[in-house]
C-alpha cells in the first residue's frame, strides 16, 4: 500500500521477511545509536524472534525502511515489537503501527517488547493504556580501567564444571528466591539452557565457596556479558558480590575483551554494587502490556 504524508513523502506499506534482515538491522542499528539499549538487539537470532512474527507491517521511504512492527498471535498474550528511525519520529508512525498491532492481537492481550528503550515510546504505550510490566537497565564496563576489590575472609572461587552443575543451580535458586515474583525453573531446564548456549563461558564462570566448603554464591558469563550474580542471604554485604564480578571483568580483559556489558532489573538493588564497580547506563529496555479484560 502507498501513502503520501502530509509533508510530501511518499511512503510504502507492506509486509516484510526473511529477505529483508538487512534493512531490520540498520534499522535496529540506528535506534540502537540513538536511544541505547540492548546492543544484541541488532543481532539476526535477537531481529528473527523480536519482529519475523507470524504478522508483519513495514513503512519503506524510497527503498529504506524506516519503521516496523512484528505481532506474534499464537498464544496469550500477542506479543509485538516496533521500531521507528530516529529521523522518522514524531509523524504518527509508531501510533499507526501500535494500532495495527492492536487490531492483529485481536482479543488477546497484547505485551510489546522493547530493547531501545526511548521517553517517546513510553508516552505513546502508556497514553493507549499499557502497563510497564518490567524494565532494567543495560550497563557497559569499558575494560581499560579495571576494580579492585579484596578477597572476602575465608572465601575461595571455582571455575564452573558440569559436574557441579546441581550444586549451581541451588546457588542460583537460593540467592534469588527472595526476590519479588521470583519463580525458579526446574533445574534441568536451567542447565540445559546454560549447556546449549554456545556463548556461555563456564571456564570464566564461577562458584564461590565459604570456610566449610558450602556455596555462598556465583557468577555465569556469556560471551562478554555477566549474566548472572548471586549471594546466599546469610552471605551478602560481605564483598562476595562484588568480589565476583571485578574478577570477571579482570578474566575477560585478560583474554583481550575491551568492554563488558550486564542487564540490571529497576527493582535490583545490586544496580548501585554495578555501578560503583565501573559499569555505565547504556540504554533501557522494556515489557508493556494491556489486558482486554
Amino acid at each position: 500500500m502507498n501513502r503520501t504524508e502530509p509533508g510530501g513523502d511518499a511512503l510504502t506499506w507492506k509486509e516484510f521477511g526473511e529477505g529483508h534482515l538487512a534493512a531490520l538491522t540498520e534499522l535496529a542499528e540506528a535506534c540502537l545509536a540513538a536511544d541505547g539499549g540492548l546492543p544484541l538487539f541488532a543481532s539476526r537470532p535477537l531481529l528473527r524472534a523480536r519482529l519475523l512474527q507470524a504478522r508483519t507491517l513495514g513503512v519503506w521511504h524510497e527503498g529504506s525502511l524506516v519503521a516496523a512492527v512484528g505481532v506474534g498471535t499464537a498464544g496469550q498474550p500477542a506479543t509485538s515489537t516496533g521500531l521507528v528511525h530516529p529521523a522518522w519520529r514524531e509523524r504518527g508512525l509508531g501510533s499507526r503501527l501500535l494500532s495495527w498491532a492492536d487490531e492483529q492481537a485481536g482479543d488477546a492481550d497484547l505485551l510489546l517488547t522493547t530493547e531501545s528503550w526511548s521517553p517517546g515510546a513510553e508516552d505513546l504505550f502508556t497514553a493507549r493504556g499499557f502497563e510497564r510490566t518490567f524494565a532494567e537497565s543495560v550497563l557497559r564496563h569499558d575494560l581499560n580501567v579495571l576494580p579492585e576489590v579484596a578477597r572476602p575472609d575465608g572465601v575461595r572461587t571455582e571455575p564452573v564444571t558440569w559436574e557441579i552443575g546441581p550444586e549451581l543451580f541451588e546457588t542460583y535458586r537460593a540467592s534469588f528466591a527472595d526476590r519479588p515474583g521470583f519463580a525458579a525453573p526446574s533445574a534441568e531446564d536451567w542447565l540445559a539452557e546454560l549447556r546449549e548456549d554456545d556463548e556461555y563461558r563456564p571456564d570464566l564462570s564461577m562458584i564461590a565457596r565459604g570456610p566449610d566448603g558450602t556455596a555462598v554464591g556465583f557468577l555465569n558469563v556469556i560471551d562478554s556479558w555477566v549474566d548472572q550474580v548471586g549471594v546466599v542471604p546469610g552471605w551478602r554485604h560481605r564483598r562476595v558480590g562484588a568480589y565476583l564480578v571485578a574478577t570477571a571483568l579482570r578474566a575477560l580483559a585478560g583474554e583481550g575483551a575491551r568492554e563488558a556489558w550486564l542487564c540490571v532489573n529497576d527493582d535490583n538493588p545490586a544496580a548501585a554494587l554495578y555501578r560503583r564497580l565501573g559499569f555505565r547506563d547504556a540504554g533501557r529496555r522494556a515489557r508493556y502490556l494491556r489486558r482486554r479484560h
